[in-house]
Parts: C-alpha cells; sequence; structure tokens
C-alpha cells in the first residue's frame, strides 16, 4: 500500500524525539512533539558524543553549537585506580570530526530545542497518548488531555519507560545489570583535557571534560540487588565509594558537597525483538533499544534513528516498507552497541571480584566497537558534507 507520510506525532521530547523533529522537518514533514513533563526537566549531568553521535548532529545542522557550548578532546586515557596510566587509546575518528565532544545534557537539549523549533516543530507540553489505535491510512490517537487526532505516522521517543511501547507491545522486561553509575558536575582542572578512567578494585571512576569552565566526575559501582539510596546523603555515600582512588580523582573528591547535585542512576538494559513497529506506529531510542552507558552510545544510537528513520521518509512512499527498513537497518548496530556493553559490565565485575581472565584487554575492545560505529548508517547517494580544520 503506497501512503504519504505528511504529518507525524513524536511522543517524547528527549534527544530522540527532538532529533527527530528536526529530521523530519528538513524533508518538510508536519511534526508535533508530545512532551509529558510540564516544563523541561533535562534529567542528567554531562553526555559523551563519540565521532558517530557528531556526524549524525551534523546531519540535523547542529553540530558547530555542539562543539561551540562543550569541550573535544582525542579519546580516554586509562588509568589504574592510584592515577598510574597504562593506556591512552585514541578514539577512532571519522574524517572532519573530533574523536570525541564532551557536553552538558541541558546545553544539548537546548540546542536541539532551538533547532526544531526554529524548523517549526509544534511542541505540546504536558500531555502524552491515552490510546492509540492503528489504521490503514492513519493512526487515532487520543491524549490525557482529552484532545486527540489522526497522524500519518507516530514515533515513540519517550524512553526506557515507553508509553507508546506498552501500548503496542506490553511491559519489556528492563534487567538491572547489577551497577549504578553516579555523576557530578566539577569545575574543570586545567590538566583534564581529555576524557579519563580509573580502574579501581570497587569501581570505574572517570573525568569528562564538558567545556573550559566545567567537567563532571562519574563513577560506576557494584551495587548489588538496586539498592533505593537516601537523596541526602548521596554526597556522603559518592564520597565514600572514591576513597580507594587517587590522582586527581583524589584531589577532587571533597569537592562533592551538595547531595541534590547527585545523579545517581540503577543501570538497566534491554533490546526489543525486531520488529520495532506495528502499522503506523514505531518506535526509536531508548524506547527500543536501552544500553548501559559504558560506550557512551545510548543519545547517539537515539540522534542516528532519527537521521536514518527521516532518509527512509524521504526516499519512499511505502510507508510499511520504509518502517520494515529501519529496524533492518538498525537492529544489528544497536544490538552491537547493547551486548558489547553488557560485555563491558561483565568484566568490570570480574574485576572486581578478582576472577577477569588475563588476555581480556578492555581499551582495545571498547576500540573495536567504535570503530564499528563509525561505519556509514547513510546508504551512499546521502552524502554528509565533511567539515574540515578540526
Amino acid at each position: 500500500m503506497i501512503n504519504h507520510v505528511r504529518k507525524v506525532l513524536i511522543v517524547g521530547g528527549g534527544i530522540g524525539g527532538l532529533s527527530a523533529g528536526i529530521a523530519l522537518r528538513k524533508i518538510s514533514i508536519e511534526v508535533e512533539i508530545a512532551e509529558i513533563q510540564k516544563e523541561w526537566n533535562v534529567y542528567g549531568v554531562g553526555i559523551i558524543q563519540p565521532a558517530n553521535a557528531l556526524r549524525a548532529l551534523d546531519n540535523l545542522g547542529v553540530l558547530e553549537a555542539c562543539l561551540q557550548h562543550g569541550f573535544s578532546y582525542p579519546g580516554f586515557s586509562y588509568h589504574t585506580g592510584q592515577g598510574h596510566k597504562f593506556a591512552k587509546p585514541e578514539s577512532p575518528r571519522i574524517e572532519g570530526y573530533p574523536g570525541v565532544n564532551g557536553l552538558s545534557r541541558r546545553k544539548l537539549h537546548n540546542i536541539l530545542l532551538d533547532a526544531a523549533t526554529i524548523a517549526g516543530t509544534e511542541i505540546r507540553m504536558g500531555i502524552t497518548v491515552q490510546t492509540i489505535e492503528n489504521k490503514d491510512d492513519h493512526v487515532f490517537v487520543e491524549f490525557t488531555d482529552g484532545t486527540s487526532a489522526m497522524y500519518d505516522l507516530v514515533i515513540g521517543a519517550d524512553g526506557t519507560n515507553s508509553r507508546v511501547r506498552d501500548l503496542l507491545f506490553g511491559e519489556v522486561n528492563q534487567e538491572y545489570v547489577g551497577q549504578a553509575v553516579w555523576r557530578y558536575t566539577l569545575p574543570r582542572p586545567e590538566e583534564v583535557n581529555t576524557g579519563i578512567f580509573y580502574f579501581g578494585q570497587k569501581g570505574k571512576a572517570g573525568l569528562v571534560p564538558m567545556s573550559k569552565e566545567e567537567m563532571y566526575l562519574l563513577l560506576t559501582t557494584h551495587e548489588l540487588d538496586n539498592p533505593k539510596m537516601p537523596v541526602d546523603q548521596l554526597d556522603q555515600l559518592l564520597r565514600e565509594r572514591l576513597q580507594e582512588f587517587g590522582g586527581i580523582i583524589a584531589q577532587v573528591r571533597n569537592q562533592i558537597t551538595d547531595a541534590s547535585s547527585v545523579v545517581y542512576r540503577p543501570i538497566f538494559s534491554y533490546l526489543m525483538r525486531a520488529p520495532w513497529h506495528r502499522g503506523r506506529v514505531i518506535l526509536i531510542g531508548d524506547a527500543a533499544h536501552s544500553t548501559t552507558p559504558h560506550l557512551g552510545q545510548g543519545a547517539s544510537l537515539a540522534i542516528e534513528d532519527a537521521v536514518v528513520l527521516a532518509e527512509l521518509l524521504e526516499q519512499g512512499d511505502d510507508i510499511q516498507q520504509n518502517l520494515s527498513a529501519f529496524t533492518e537497518r538498525r537492529f544489528e548496530r544497536c544490538r552491537i552497541v547493547v551486548d558489547n556493553s553488557r560485555q563491558l559490565v561483565q568484566w568490570e565485575l570480574m574485576e572486581w571480584e578478582g576472577r577477569m581472565p588475563k588476555d581480556v584487554n578492555i581499551a582495545e575492545f571498547t576500540k573495536n566497537t567504535l570503530v564499528k560505529m563509525n561505519e556509514p548508517i547513510l546508504q551512499p547517494h546521502i552524502h554528509l558534507e565533511r567539515r574540515v580544520g578540526l
């Protein structure tokens, strides 16, 4: 059945939803975003943008703003828990782009929001979908504010606890991987001019530059059975878990003094089975594939999803064929990230338990995965303008 897509609803105004709004407006599709939050409340501290994310952001036309407001660096250096460097692999690059860019999540959100708004995306705050009815030639949607509308396509970009996914596929088992990640924003010392990882006996700490002035500290720990942390003690608990580390971590540890500024998140992971659509409703980003943060690829995949979906909708009129092709194009790539990230989790847990295989090379494994992520995501006829001089 041949049908044009003229009007699209995106559920969720996070990184994936805003990216999809920008990408679809670039091909002249009318776009509405339904965001459940009444006001923007950006979760998280900072974000790692590897080369493939920068390429996708370039396609959306927002790369320059991300580089301007962020901090670019070649890759991550690897240290023991006491700060002794044992590897400094550069992150695999795509010609014309830095290896990595660090950026505040709030700044990234604002960049994407501005671009989506300027492009003409309509954003409705404080609502989400109540019901979704797939029809042959449209989708009928009822919203939580009592209104309703018809769309040619609905995109579920509403994150790990996706309402759209629940309505289409039922509840999905999100597996707790046995770890949690802690994050905290700090002033950036001049010597922190690249990403740094410290591998300790009970956790992995990192420092990620976000701008000339700021960096964020991250810590990954084993938290058995996903305990509920007292929010008024998060700063103390984070400092305690950092006691084993030396180097710059030890120098900045006591600057963690505000419990309300500690972002603590237990880590879950899952991958939806194919296909990621039913009728004229499709899932992108964390709604379809939620990965652990160990490769810095969660947001990258969501942005790529938006770019690839727009390419498919632009080049063909058969919507069912396009949606099937989307899952086919994206599934294996997302599976690699989800599975390889989980492998890194398992190795870290084994290291902390003292049973790490001697032949494991985490730096090499990470590099090889990122090389795979730098492979093209668009068809050969789509030519991305290469940036020079970086």
